[in-house]
């Protein structure tokens, strides 16, 4: 079947609640470890259906805001998903409490009651109603930014479709895309202020109830984060500021140099080249057949894994009206399906989409065998590792999608690594200050926002009064969807810098460490797999520094006359 034909049922939740009670009672009564092996592999068959039918919804609906029938299925899910989080929760119980928890422990491996113990801090009964409403905002936010029907050159165009226009040659046409970008979100300012509101309250009313003292204990949880804390990740952050914001200051006064523009603003950091930005060249179809012929250069399992996505028709990869904005990779359960999301603009931003989101893809494609739902995946952190060291392994085959603009594209794609990171810092400093302060007021939650950019991004100068208010953040949907995961892009990249340097050192030993990492899924935790690989930890001082230093090492010696 392709995923236009994969059937979508709606769970019925009186019958999951009856496998999950039938399930629980047999762990109650259980006389053997055999017993309850049995009972668990049955009812994770009906985790697999409910993951599939919710994802499948949510992937059809982002494809289509408009489409009437999955915005009621989703509707369905937002009010739904707290209602099943219950029995999942009685589940666990039953899994952590098990007298037969040894030998379960040897059977599924422990990082599944690592996971669980986090999870179970993480519910109870009585926030089943908040949790509706968490969804409900969330949906509401999606749709919100979904809905922008913006005019410029004599179009109407969404948010992804105004891409183009931030890497113009034009220093005006960036200038008047930027504004026109923010007028969307100026004109809308009340309404993203007050779902964010609701979001941040509603989060630390569950995290009230559920005893924690605020939201942030409580996210980390969410995220199944069961070897590191806020402690550690405020000490990674001092890490950055002290010996990466130096380095990503100086990438952006070299490339203002390399521009020739004297007071950048920010409405210029977008470009990199005065020739403009590296763009792939050739549409849609151009870009998947030559990622086809790329993954089948680099390995027997990604050949066999590009193939399963396109023969399947797994990707759907264009901005389209009506279609939600972003990019991301769904797995679906029961058909072993990845599925890849994104909103091509012909920039070089879609190309990133077939190694980024590819790198999560074939993750997922080679653990898709887990019996347990948990193990599909990792927690975000490592997920990410995958992703971003995919974009890194890419490069030999780089040259097929830009061809005479390929030096540009390595070099920018090299130094965005390194610039990008204080901002995914000041974006989680941001949210940890946001829930450490849930009654902050809109105008005091902006002028927090734009005092941090100060810190991290020294270089953002705005010309636009709005953004110098403090609103960037509006376009961070990770700020109001998934609290506290953008860190772990950063953490992640810190690792995926890693495979970059060793892929130079030895190709062979580096993507045999790379695929086995990805075999691995969910199975263990963020700093088991980083020994299990031998990636050094981000969180230890000295990490990032190193890394700095061989990247500026690199662009250093770069031969810029290939890059004007």
């Amino acid at each position: 079947m392709t995923f236009k034909e994969y059937p979508y049922v709606r769970p019925d939740l009186e019958q999951i609640k009856k496998d999950y009670e039938e399930v629980i009672n047999t762990f109650q009564n259980a006389a053997s470890a055999d017993e309850q092996i049995d009972a668990f592999d049955r009812i994770n068959k009906v985790r697999s259906n409910f993951l599939t039918m919710q994802a499948l919804c949510s992937i059809r609906n982002h494809i289509d805001t408009t489409d009437e029938f999955y915005e009621s299925e989703q509707n369905f899910f937002n009010e739904n998903t707290p209602i099943y989080a219950n029995y999942e929760n009685q589940l666990s119980k039953s899994l952590y409490n098990s007298k037969f928890k040894d030998d379960l422990e040897k059977k599924y491996g422990k990082q599944l009651f690592a996971l669980i113990e986090a999870n179970l801090k993480t519910f109870k009964e009585e926030i089943i109603e908040d949790l509706q409403e968490e969804n409900k905002l969330n949906t509401e936010f999606v749709k919100l930014s979904a809905s922008a029907k913006i005019e410029f050159d004599g179009k109407t165009l969404n948010l992804s479709q105004m891409g183009p226009y931030a890497v113009s040659l034009d220093r005006d046409i960036r200038r008047s895309a930027e504004a026109a970008v923010m007028g969307f979100f100026e004109q809308n300012e009340a309404k993203y202020d007050d779902i964010y509101d609701k979001l941040v309250k509603v989060r630390t009313r569950i995290a009230k109830k559920l005893g924690f003292e605020n939201f942030i204990e409580l996210g980390y949880a969410r995220l199944g984060r069961t070897d590191y804390d806020h402690h550690m990740v405020a000490n990674y952050r001092k890490q950055v500021e002290r010996d990466l914001v130096p380095v990503a200051t100086r990438i952006h006064q070299d490339k203002t140099k390399r521009l020739g523009i004297e007071n950048p603003k920010s409405y210029d950091l977008n470009i990199s080249f005065k020739s403009g930005n590296p763009k792939p060249k050739g549409n849609r179809d151009f870009l998947v057949e030559k990622a086809k012929f790329m993954y089948h250069e680099m390995s027997k399992e990604t050949g066999e894994f590009i193939d399963f996505m396109i023969d399947h028709e797994l990707l759907d990869l264009e901005a389209k009206k009506g279609k939600a904005g972003g990019g991301f990779c769904h797995f679906l359960p029961e058909f072993k399906s990845p599925f890849i999301f994104s909103n091509f603009n012909g920039t070089q931003g879609d190309v990133d989409v077939l190694t980024h989101e590819a790198g999560h893809a074939f993750q997922v494609y080679s653990s898709r065998d887990y019996m347990i739902p948990e193990y599909h995946w990792p927690t975000y952190e490592a997920c990410e590792i995958h992703s971003m060291s995919m974009e890194f392994f890419a490069w030999p085959w780089i040259h097929l999608f830009f061809e005479e603009d390929t030096d540009k594209y390595i070099y920018s794609h090299l130094a965005g690594t390194i610039t990008f990171i204080p901002y995914g810092v000041c974006v989680d400093e941001f949210q940890h200050l946001m829930y450490e302060n849930p009654e902050m007021k809109p105008d005091e939650r902006k002028a927090v926002w734009r005092k941090l950019e100060k810190r991290y991004l020294p270089h953002k100068v705005y010309e636009n009064q709005f953004l110098e208010k403090g609103t960037f953040w509006y376009r961070q949907s990770h700020i109001f969807s998934v609290p506290f995961y953008y860190i772990d892009y950063t953490l992640a990249q810190v690792c995926a810098h890693q495979y970059w340097i060793r892929n130079y050192e030895n190709h062979e030993k580096a993507w045999e460490s790379y695929y086995k990492l990805c075999q691995q899924g969910g199975s263990k935790s963020f700093l088991n797999l980083l020994d299990f690989s031998g990636l050094k930890n981000p969180f230890v001082d000295g990490t990032v520094k190193e890394i700095a230093q061989k990247v500026l090492e690199f662009l250093d010696n770069f031969d810029q006359s290939k890059i004007v």
